[in-house]
């Protein structure tokens, strides 16, 4: 889920030095020691020869500093530049349309222009200069600023500086924001951004429009390109270009490549983006195929399934302020009650046998999410088995703690349990997996029902990027006590996504869509039936 991307300061800033090394000046690219050139001449625009395969991160902590980052990254060259304050949105908005309008560069000022005079000499390394001095005071911070926009109006060779309080510089001229010259339209290359939040990077989103890129955006707590539908659209309708990726919030992404790709895939979950239970809820069929007495799933056909999977999502519709959509849960392997030939008391079901639903499945546009039931196996051998399956973009994977047994142990005789170390193990090979083939995060699902049933639970990794890890309690019987076991199995999780399940045969009574709705509380992400 989207909360849960995991912090890695020091990659974080890798990817910034990365990101200024790839749009660092090039030879020829005009300098505080440049002559000044004709100010009706073009902006030169380079991002088009950035690596497409490998998008640009600008996630500096100020955006003051992400709009110097995009200004380098984007221009190469420029006869202007336009400015505007540090935290003066009314005044961002108006410059940035200037600055699109002329196709020029955008930078932010400190706040209160007044609080350090205009440093005359220029850094070698603005953006560098600017988030250093950013961890000062505010006196040091905004003369950071200043220094940084001082310097990128240089490396630019720029002969204006148009804005509200624009700094006088040695040769540059300040002028005021409608009086900014025409510029000539520079050749317009295609490239996507993905803003982390446009309302705080005005400055630097105006840059990206003014050299030709197409600008999408996440909503509130969004952190993969993926989760937006608009942003995968975009990406993957231009997936031959470059791409950036503007905002604090991506310091914290740990293979933007891998964001990226898996964007470019296209796949969206029903209802949009690529992210399971971010903002939706579905409804599920559980069971094996050709078996009635393991659950509904596999008391008919696969189109019969699929039809009957839509058609009880469709009950929920009504019901709730969110999308729906169907899902199933294939068994993939069952636990079994006597040996098995290699006597781990699971029978694995052959993959040909899966591909049929699979297939059917993402014709339909279902997401499948296969369910490991191991016996004495172990979780991560049973998932390698299904690496072809797990392959496809639509396949999930479900370990089912239940049927994870011990030596001596049988299933329906002991009730399983798993390791967090195990549970990881198979999540780590599952997200190298994603990774590897440049995936959309899939589900991943860990059934409980008693508290034992996963070990050491605090540990178990759950903000893998490319997993969305939900807990599918799944008690029985009475709705009182499967109430109580809702809550007990919730106290004290991590933070995942929730799913319940409703017995078909098993539970007193069977839940409606609306009652499950109005009696369980908080609104599960997953509804299954069994």
């Amino acid at each position: 889920m989207m909360g849960r991307v995991p912090r890695r300061p020091a990659l974080a800033a890798a990817l910034l030095v990365t990101a200024l090394a790839l749009t660092g000046c090039t030879t020829g690219t005009p300098g505080p020691d440049r002559p000044s050139a004709s100010p009706t001449r073009a902006a030169a625009v380079r991002f088009a020869q950035q690596d497409a395969a490998r998008p640009v991160v600008v996630a500096a902590s100020t955006a003051p500093a992400r709009a110097v980052q995009a200004s380098r990254v984007f221009f190469a060259a420029s006869p202007g530049v336009v400015v505007a304050s540090d935290g003066d949105a009314a005044g961002q908005r108006a410059a940035g349309a200037v600055a699109e309008r002329l196709h020029v560069p955008m930078l932010l000022l400190p706040a209160d222009p007044t609080a350090m005079p205009t440093p005359a000499g220029a850094s070698s390394s603005p953006s560098a200069t600017l988030s250093a001095s950013a961890s000062g005071g505010s006196s040091s911070a905004a003369a950071g600023v200043r220094a940084a926009v001082a310097g990128e109006v240089r490396r630019l060779g720029a002969e204006w500086v148009a804005g509200a309080d624009a700094p006088r510089l040695p040769g540059v001229r300040a002028l005021a924001l409608g009086a900014a010259p025409a510029v000539t339209v520079p050749a317009r290359p295609v490239s996507t951004v993905v803003a982390g939040s446009s309302s705080a990077d005005t400055a630097a989103l105006a840059t990206a429009r003014a050299a030709g890129a197409t600008v999408v955006g996440l909503s509130a707590g969004q952190e993969l390109p993926g989760a937006s539908s608009d942003a995968v659209t975009a990406l993957a309708k231009a997936a031959d270009d470059p791409a950036m990726l503007i905002g604090s919030v991506f310091a914290r992404l740990e293979d933007p490549t891998w964001a990226v790709a898996a964007a470019r895939t296209g796949y969206q979950y029903p209802g949009g983006g690529q992210v399971p239970f971010d903002g939706r809820l579905f409804v599920a069929l559980y069971g094996t195929p050709s078996d009635g007495v393991l659950g509904v799933l596999g008391r008919q056909g696969p189109q019969a399934t699929i039809d009957r999977v839509k058609a009880l999502a469709g009950q929920y519709r009504a019901l709730v302020d969110r999308p729906v959509a169907p899902m199933l849960e294939v068994i993939a392997t069952v636990a079994a009650g006597t040996p098995t030939d290699d006597g781990d008391y699971s029978s694995e079901i052959d993959v040909s046998a899966l591909e049929p639903y699979v297939d059917r499945a993402a014709a339909a546009g279902v997401p499948v999410v296969l369910d490991l039931q191991p016996g004495r196996s172990d979780f991560l051998t049973q998932a390698k088995a299904y690496r072809t399956l797990l392959e496809k973009p639509n396949v999930g994977l479900a370990l089912d703690p239940e049927w994870r047994l011990g030596p001596g142990q049988r299933p329906l005789v002991q009730i399983g349990r798993v390791s967090a170390a195990e549970v990881n193990r198979t999540s780590a090979w599952l997200a190298d997996l994603v990774r590897e083939r440049g995936l959309p995060p899939k589900p991943f699902v860990l059934h409980q029902f008693r508290l034992t049933m996963l070990q050491d639970r605090s540990s178990i990794v759950v903000d893998r990027p490319e997993l969305d890890v939900l807990i599918h309690v799944d008690g029985q019987g009475g709705q009182p006590d499967k109430q109580a076991t809702w809550r007990a199995v919730r106290q004290g999780a991590p933070k995942v996504a929730w799913g319940w399940k409703n017995f078909l045969e098993k539970d007193t009574p069977v839940l409606t869509p609306r009652q499950t709705i109005q009696q369980v509380h908080p609104t599960p992400d997953l509804i299954t039936y069994q």
